[in-house]
């Protein structure tokens, strides 16, 4: 299990996606990327540092402003999970949250 984590933590390339977009775009640098994206440019710094991950929404914005589908983005960061999980952890309720305050 740990192998197979450590072989996609490899794959995983958030500088090839970048550089496609600004080929794509035909833009000149990180910074014309950050104005069509509508973000302030350390936040394309940050991803491509691996600092900060490509979220959802910003992989939706590059889908709009380059047409390119979800599926090529993630495929050109070098995401090739079939399906996205998500912890029941996220949906059980805090210790206490559900008592009514008298």
């Amino acid at each position: 299990m740990e192998h197979q984590n450590v072989q996609s933590a490899q794959r995983y390339d958030p500088d090839q996606l970048l550089a496609s977009l600004i080929g794509k775009l035909k833009l000149k640098n990180d910074a014309a990327l950050s104005r069509a994206l509508e973000v302030s440019p350390p936040v394309i710094s940050k991803i491509r540092h691996r600092r900060l991950p490509v979220t959802a929404s910003l992989l939706i914005r590059m889908h709009e402003v380059s047409d390119l589908s979800i599926g090529e983005l993630r495929g050109l960061m070098g995401d090739r999970r079939g399906k996205f999980r998500i912890s029941d952890k996220h949906f059980k309720p805090k210790p206490g949250a559900g008592m009514a305050m008298r």
